[in-house]
């Protein structure tokens, strides 16, 4: 691989400082490291220190990489370098179900009326949950666990081979929300309760295929989470 640095004019640089990248293949932290140099000895790190995501972010916009300015619809809820946020109403929608159970055969390519929804996408994960009013919530508004095979109880989805976007922008959010609903949903997330309805899971969506009336947001259960602390969550300084 070749790289090319343009700094615009002729001007000497010198090493100061390491930013080392730590990573598990499912998270990350960096560290930032000194340089102390020595007659006769190549360069070496000092002793690392944690840093914080304001100084990531400080230090991106140094080397010229921004958010670019987007104009955001009215169904945004929030936006920042990392994070999009935005609602949708309630509507009536085909769902597709896979797993081979004779039930999700039974369930699969019919039109269902969905609850409003809160969806979140964080670096290139999405994460959804669901709301009991029909109307934009304010920071305060409790969510409610999105009623949905593939979830995670923070809201995560699982999006296997779902097709979304490479990129994040209001202008992809219909694309990113096509990706969620035109997948099938095939296994439970674990260690979420997703519904109250008495039949369950399948219960619930088999009492309302093809079904005009609302969703019964009664039989949503309690994500124990604010739409502030949605938006926070992942979130580490």
């Amino acid at each position: 691989m070749r790289a090319q640095v343009r700094i615009g004019s002729s001007r000497e640089l010198t090493l100061q400082s390491a930013v080392l990248v730590y990573s598990d293949g499912s998270g990350s932290f960096a560290t930032l490291h000194e340089i102390t140099k020595e007659e006769g000895r190549a360069p070496y790190l000092r002793p690392g220190q944690a840093l914080t995501t304001t100084f990531l972010q400080s230090l991106a916009e140094g080397l010229g990489v921004r958010t670019p300015v987007e104009i955001l619809p009215e169904n945004v809820l929030a936006r920042t370098a990392e994070v999009m946020m935005w609602w949708v109403q309630a509507a009536r929608r085909v769902m597709f179900f896979g797993g081979g159970s004779a039930e999700a055969e039974q369930l699969n390519g019919r039109v269902y009326p969905h609850p409003p929804l809160v969806f979140k996408i964080q670096g290139r994960e999405l994460f959804v949950r669901a709301l009991t009013e029909d109307q934009r919530p304010s920071g305060r508004t409790p969510l409610m666990t999105a009623p949905y095979w593939n979830c995670g109880s923070d809201g995560r989805v699982c999006l296997g081979s779902s097709r979304v976007p490479d990129e994040v922008s209001a202008e992809l959010i219909d694309q990113w929300q096509a990706g969620f609903f035109k997948s099938a949903f095939t296994h439970p997330g674990g260690g979420v309760r997703l519904t109250k309805h008495p039949g369950g899971f399948t219960g619930l969506w088999s009492s309302l295929a093809d079904s005009r009336e609302p969703f019964p947001v009664e039989y949503l259960t309690d994500a124990r989470q604010t739409l502030s602390q949605f938006v926070e969550a992942g979130e580490e300084n």
